[in-house]
């Protein structure tokens, strides 16, 4: 089990060294192999959804051809961020293992703490307006889905 955060720690701090991104790394493991591995690339990539475990779990679907990653880890040098933490849950990982938490990510300028507090607020009274329009057109796209036989649900 260590050895795949000594991995995590590694890919975060090589990242690092070598100005590719942010401090952070993370890896998937399934049934003892690692199938994915992930550095921050947000800077690198111009993605700034590109949190090394989202990294690793693009990786890893792709390793093993699938959109679930049921049965699998993931270990990542901090604890993941609301978007990462969401992302784990739809990919149905199994368990999540973390070094710094993200007090210790707050300390050195990575602080989540307004997106938690933007989450319990009311949609009227965030920072960014969420405005609902055109409902009844969208609905079509559902309708559609919802009356197909062959669909792939997930």
């Amino acid at each position: 089990m260590s050895e795949f955060m000594k991995e995590a720690i590694e890919l975060a701090l090589r990242n690092v060294v070598e100005k590719r991104g942010g401090p952070f790394g993370a890896v998937v493991v399934k049934d003892g192999v690692i199938v994915g591995r992930g550095t921050n690339q947000v800077t690198a990539s111009k993605d700034p959804t590109a949190h090394a475990e989202i990294v690793a779990i693009r990786q890893a679907c792709q390793n093993l051809g699938v959109f679930h990653l049921d049965g699998c880890e993931i270990y990542t040098s901090c604890e993941p961020c609301p978007m990462c933490l969401a992302a784990i849950y739809w990919a149905h990982l199994h368990k999540i293992y973390y070094a710094n938490t993200k007090e210790d990510a707050a300390e050195i300028g990575f602080d989540d703490q307004f997106i938690y507090d933007e989450f319990a607020k009311s949609l009227d009274s965030r920072k960014i307006p969420a405005i609902q329009i055109m409902r009844e057109e969208a609905l079509e796209a559902f309708r559609y889905w919802e009356n197909q036989e062959d669909k792939v649900e997930y």
